[in-house]
C-alpha cells in the first residue's frame, strides 16, 4: 500500500516539475531544444510512472487498450517517437498528467509549438497531431498473410492419377483464376465512388464459409494499390486491442482490413462497441478520408449484430448495429451458371486449378473445395492412429473400386489391420465413436474428411438400416495417387467380404485382390456375382483357375462369361489358343471378338485380311500422318493422340469409360490399351517424338517409354533417371523397371527400397527380390522373414522357390498345407455356378 500511495504523490506533483526539477513551470518546446533529451525524459518519466504502479508492460497494454508491441516501443530507446494518442493512452493507465508528456511527445518529435491541452484520455489525438501512419502500401501485401486461403493445388501434368503433397499444398504460391461475380461489381462500384469523391466508405461482406469473402476484397482493392493505397491488418497482440489502440493513427488513402470481422465487432469487455464507435468517428469525419473499411462475416454473426432486441432486453449491440446499417453485402454460397461458364472459360486458358475444383465439385461449390482440400489434406496428417486408420480403410475401397457409401461396420473391421500391435492394445471400448467424431468435424468451405450419408425420406428405408459414410472427394484423389502402390492389409479384404454387397463392387475388389495375390479372398469376392451371372466376377474365377492351373475349371469358366458378354475373356481363350499352337481355333475367337467390338481383335483380323503389303504399307502411313497431325494440333503424347481418336477425353468420366474398355479388352490399364492399338497401326519414329515432347513435360507414360527405350540401348544412367521421375508419380511400371536398374547397379538399398514398393502393389517377383536382396546381405532371418509375409499370397511359383527352405518351414510359410505332389492346396477354390 506505501507504495501505490508512493506512486499517487508523485504523479500529484508531476504537472509542476519541469526538466530540471523546478515546479510549477510547463514544458514546452523551448525547454528542451534537443530532441533527444526530450524524448529520454519522457520515457524516463513513463518508466517511473510504470514502477510506481507496479504493473507489467503487459497489464499496462490491456489497461492502456494498446498493442503489446506499442507499448514496448514506447519504452524502447532502438523506437521512433511515440505517437500523441499512444502517450495519452499510457498517461491516463498509468495515472499521470498527460499535458506535461505531450509536451514533451512534441519536443522530441521536433514540433514548433507546446501542446495546448491534454489529450482525450483514450481517445483520439488532435488531427494532424500524429504523422505516424498505420499498415503498409497494399502492393507489399500478401494476400495468405490478409487470411485469403491457399487454394488446392492440381495434379501434376500427365496421366491425372497423382496429388500435390500435402506440404507442397500448403506451400502454393500461386492463386487460381478470379471469377467475377454480381458482388464484384458491387464493390468496385465502392472503391471507384471512393476514390472520385474523397468520401470514406465501409462494407461488410456476407457469407458462408470459404464462400470467397476474402478473396473478393482483396480483388477489390488491386485498383487502390497502383493508387498507392496502404492497408492496415490490425491483429496483434488481438485483433480488438490492435483496432482499438491505432484507429486514430489511420490516414487517408488507407484500407482498414477487417476479416472475421467477429473478432472486432463482437469483442468482450465492450471493446467491440468501443471498436463500432472508432470506426463510425473515422467514417463520418471529411478530414481524415478517404479511407475505406473492408470486413467479413458470417451470417450468423451478422444476424446477431443487426438484431434489434426486443423491448425490455439489452442490447448488446447498439453501436455495431448503427455501423452495420446499410452496410452489409451479401455473397452466394455457389456459383451459379454463367460464373461456372466463366471459370470453364479460365481452365480451359490454362488454368488448372480451376479446372481442377471443377471437376471435383458438384452444385458450383468451386471456393469451398479450393479453400477446404488443403485442410483436409492435413487434418488427414494430423489425424490420431485410430482416425487415419479409417481414413486410410476408406482411401483404398474407393481406390480399388468400392461405393461412394461405405457401411459402418466393414470401416470399423478394415481399419484394425491399418493399426500397429502397440496402437490396437491401447484401444479405447469407444474407440470408432471418437474417430469419427474426429472425422466428421468440418474443415473450410463445410467439407468433412468422413461425412455420414443420412438418407432421404423419400427412398424406402430398410429394416435394419446400416450408418454409411463417405469419405471427402479430395481426399479420395488423394489416396488414389498416395497409397498407389500399396496393398490393403488382411483386415481390409475381410471386411470386404463381410460387409460389402453389391455385385459391382464385390467384383471391382475381387480383381484388385487377384492382381495382387489375394487368390482366396478374391475368388470370396467373386462368388456370389458370378453365381448370378456376372461376366467379370466369372472372368476373376477363370483367371484365380488358370493360375492356380486349374485348366478345366478355368476353361469352363471362361466360357461362362463370354457367353455372358465378356470381350475379354474372348481375349484370354485367344492367346490359350495361340500358346497352344492351335491357329484356327485362335482366329475363330479372335472373329468373334472383332463382332463384339474389341478394337485389338478387330486390329488383328483386318490385318490377317490384308492382301497385298501395298495395302499394309498405306495403312501405316495413314497413321503416321494421323499422328503427325496430332502433333501439330498440341496432342503432347499418343496417349492424347489416341484418346481423342477414340472420342475420350481425361475426365473422370472419360477415364472410367476407357478404363472400362481396356479391362473389357484384357488390359490392366488404359495406357497398355491406347499402346497396343498403336503399336497395330503407328509409326514408332512420330511415337517416339511424341513421348520425348511429353517427357520434357513430365508426363509419367512417356517418361516411362522413353526409360524403357534406354533400357534397351544399356542407357542405365538415363534409365533411372527417367524411371525415378515417373515413378515417383505412382507409375507401377516404372517402378519395376527402376527396382531391377538399381539393383544391376549396386544400389542396394534404392533397389530394396523400389522392389517392396512394387511388392506392395501384389507382384512376389519382387518380393522374391527383395529376400534375395536380404540372403546377398546374409540376413537369413530377414529373407525368412520376407518369405513368411508373403506366404498368404498363395502363389504357387512363390511356393516352390522356397526351395532353401527346410520342410518344417515349409509348412510355417504355406499354412493352407501340401497336395501329394507338393503344390500348395486350395481349400478356396469355387465351385462353377450352378
Amino acid at each position: 500500500m506505501k507504495r501505490l500511495f508512493a506512486g499517487v504523490r508523485a504523479n500529484k506533483d508531476e504537472h509542476r516539475r519541469t526538466p530540471g526539477g523546478r515546479p510549477g513551470e510547463r514544458v514546452t518546446v523551448q525547454n528542451f531544444e534537443n530532441p533527444a533529451a526530450a524524448l529520454d525524459e519522457l520515457r524516463a518519466r513513463l518508466q517511473a510512472g510504470l514502477v510506481a504502479i507496479g504493473l507489467s508492460k503487459t497489464l499496462l497494454a490491456r489497461r492502456a487498450g494498446l498493442g503489446r508491441t506499442t507499448v514496448s516501443e514506447a519504452f524502447s530507446s532502438a523506437a521512433d517517437v511515440p505517437s500523441a494518442h499512444t502517450v495519452g493512452a499510457l498517461a491516463h493507465a498509468l495515472g499521470l498528467d498527460p499535458e506535461p508528456l505531450l509536451g514533451l511527445r512534441t519536443a522530441a518529435a521536433g514540433g514548433a509549438a507546446a501542446v495546448g491541452g491534454a489529450a482525450a484520455v483514450g481517445g483520439a489525438a488532435a488531427v494532424g497531431e500524429d504523422k505516424t501512419s498505420v499498415g503498409r502500401p497494399i502492393a507489399e501485401c500478401n494476400p495468405y498473410d490478409l487470411e485469403v486461403h491457399p487454394a488446392a493445388a492440381p495434379p501434376p501434368p500427365g496421366d491425372g492419377s497423382s496429388l500435390v503433397p500435402a506440404a507442397q499444398q500448403r506451400a502454393a504460391s500461386a492463386l487460381p483464376g478470379y471469377v467475377r461475380r454480381p458482388h464484384d461489381e458491387q464493390l468496385a462500384e465502392l472503391v471507384t465512388a471512393t476514390v472520385s469523391d474523397g468520401r470514406s466508405r465501409m462494407t461488410v461482406l456476407v457469407g458462408s464459409s470459404s464462400t470467397g469473402k476474402t478473396r473478393a476484397c482483396w480483388e477489390a482493392v488491386q485498383p487502390l494499390a497502383k493508387a498507392g493505397w496502404r492497408l492496415w491488418h490490425p491483429f496483434d497482440p488481438t485483433r480488438a486491442e490492435a483496432a482499438l489502440a491505432d484507429l486514430a493513427r489511420v490516414e487517408p488513402h488507407t484500407v482498414v482490413w477487417l476479416n472475421e470481422a467477429q473478432h472486432y465487432l463482437g469483442a468482450g469487455r465492450g471493446l467491440g462497441e468501443r471498436i463500432g464507435a472508432a470506426l463510425h468517428g473515422l467514417l463520418t469525419d471529411p478530414a481524415r478520408g478517404p479511407v475505406l473499411v473492408l470486413g467479413t462475416l458470417w451470417p450468423a454473426y451478422a444476424e446477431a449484430y443487426t438484431k434489434i432486441p426486443r423491448a425490455g432486453e439489452e442490447d448488446p449491440h447498439p453501436q455495431v448495429r448503427e455501423l452495420l446499417a446499410g452496410r452489409l453485402m451479401h455473397l452466394p454460397d455457389s456459383f451459379d451458371a454463367s460464373a461456372e461458364a466463366a471459370a470453364q472459360a479460365l481452365a480451359a486458358a490454362g488454368d488448372r486449378q480451376l479446372a481442377h475444383a471443377l471437376v471435383s465439385t458438384r452444385d458450383g461449390r468451386l471456393t469451398q473445395f479450393l479453400a477446404g482440400a488443403p485442410e483436409l489434406l492435413h487434418r488427414y496428417e494430423m489425424a490420431t492412429p485410430t482416425a487415419r486408420a479409417v481414413l486410410d480403410a476408406a482411401m483404398d475401397a474407393r481406390r480399388l473400386g468400392s461405393s461412394l457409401h461405405q457401411p459402418l461396420p466393414f470401416l470399423e473391421a478394415a481399419a484394425e489391420g491399418y493399426l500397429t500391435d502397440d496402437e490396437y492394445d491401447a484401444l479405447a471400448d469407444n474407440w470408432l465413436e471418437q474417430a469419427l467424431a474426429d472425422l466428421s468435424r468440418p474443415v473450410h468451405g463445410n467439407l468433412a474428411p468422413l461425412r455420414r450419408v443420412r438418407p432421404r425420406s423419400a427412398q424406402p428405408v430398410p429394416t435394419s438400416p446400416t450408418p454409411a459414410y463417405r469419405l471427402a472427394d479430395y481426399l479420395e484423389q488423394h489416396g488414389r495417387s498416395q497409397r498407389r502402390l500399396l496393398c490393403p492389409p488382411a483386415s481390409f479384404w475381410h471386411g470386404a467380404c463381410g460387409h460389402l454387397t453389391t455385385a459391382d463392387e464385390r467384383v471391382a475388389l475381387g480383381e484388385a485382390a487377384r492382381l495382387r495375390w489375394r487368390l482366396q479372398m478374391a475368388a470370396e469376392l467373386f462368388r456370389a456375382p458370378a453365381a448370378i451371372g456376372h461376366p467379370e466376377a466369372l472372368l476373376g474365377l477363370a483367371r484365380i483357375h488358370f493360375t492356380l492351373g486349374s485348366d478345366q475349371h478355368a476353361e469352363e469358366l471362361y466360357g461362362l462369361a463370354a457367353d455372358a458378354g465378356s470381350v475379354a475373356a474372348l481375349s484370354d481363350l485367344y492367346w490359350k489358343r495361340k500358346r497352344a499352337g492351335d491357329e484356327a481355333a485362335a482366329q475363330l475367337i479372335d472373329q468373334r471378338a472383332a463382332d463384339a467390338g474389341d478394337l485389338v481383335a478387330t486390329l488383328r483380323v483386318s490385318a490377317a485380311n490384308t492382301s497385298t503389303e501395298e495395302q499394309a504399307a498405306q495403312e501405316k502411313e495413314f497413321a503416321a500422318e494421323q499422328a503427325a497431325a496430332a502433333a501439330a494440333a498440341g496432342y503432347a503424347t499418343v496417349v492424347d493422340y489416341l484418346t481423342a481418336l477414340t472420342n475420350e477425353s481425361w475426365t473422370d468420366r472419360g477415364y472410367t469409360r476407357l478404363r472400362r474398355q481396356a479391362y473389357d479388352n484384357a488390359y490392366e490399364d488404359p495406357y497398355d490399351y491406347l499402346s497396343s492399338l498403336w503399336s497395330m497401326t503407328g509409326n514408332e519414329e512420330v511415337r517416339d517424338c511424341l513421348y520425348e515432347a511429353a517427357a520434357a513435360t513430365g508426363h509419367p507414360e512417356a517418361l516411362y517409354q522413353l526409360a524403357v527405350r534406354k533400357s534397351e540401348s544399356e542407357e542405365h544412367a538415363a534409365v533411372i533417371e527417367l524411371a525415378s521421375r515417373a515413378a515417383e508419380t505412382g507409375h507401377v511400371k516404372a517402378a519395376r523397371l527402376l527396382a531391377w536398374e538399381l539393383e544391376e547397379a549396386g544400389d542396394i538399398a534404392g533397389a530394396e527400397y523400389w522392389h517392396r514398393r512394387t511388392a506392395d502393389y501384389g507382384d512376389d517377383e519382387h518380393l522374391m527380390a527383395v529376400a534375395h536382396l536380404r540372403q546377398q546381405a546374409h540376413d537369413t532371418v530377414g529373407a525368412l522373414a520376407v518369405y513368411r509375409a508373403a506366404a498368404d499370397t498363395a502363389s504357387i511359383d512363390l511356393v516352390h522357390r522356397l526351395n532353401w527352405a527346410q520342410d518344417t518351414a515349409w509348412q510355417d510359410l504355406c499354412p493352407y498345407g501340401f497336395d501329394p505332389d507338393g503344390t500348395p492346396s486350395t481349400p478356396w477354390q469355387a465351385p462353377l455356378p450352378g
